[in-house]
């Protein structure tokens, strides 16, 4: 039960919150110091919040993937359709 309540309190991190946190894991790991089962504790919490930050990215970059295709979209339907198909006209009448 205390997992699913971690990984629920995890999910509502923000990117930055993880991010900062993961750094402070990373440098207290690297600082050493920590006994066995303090490291291996520090370790299995980096690699959650690696995931946090992992999943808002995969999230961020699938937004940004989406409003090109979009934009892409859009330029082809607007300038690629209507405009090049009267420009060719004109260009053969003349």
């Amino acid at each position: 039960m205390a997992t699913k309540t971690a990984q629920t309190a995890d999910e509502a991190l923000g990117y930055e919150q993880a991010r900062d946190e993961l750094i402070d894991v990373v440098r207290r790991l690297e600082a050493g110091g920590t006994s066995l089962e303090e490291s291996l504790a520090l370790w299995e919490r980096g690699e959650e919040l690696a995931k946090v930050c992992r999943r808002w990215l995969d999230g961020a970059r699938a937004r940004l993937d989406a409003a090109l295709a979009h934009d892409a979209e859009g330029e082809d339907g607007e300038g690629g359709g209507g405009g090049e198909g009267g420009e060719d006209g004109a260009d053969e009448e003349v």
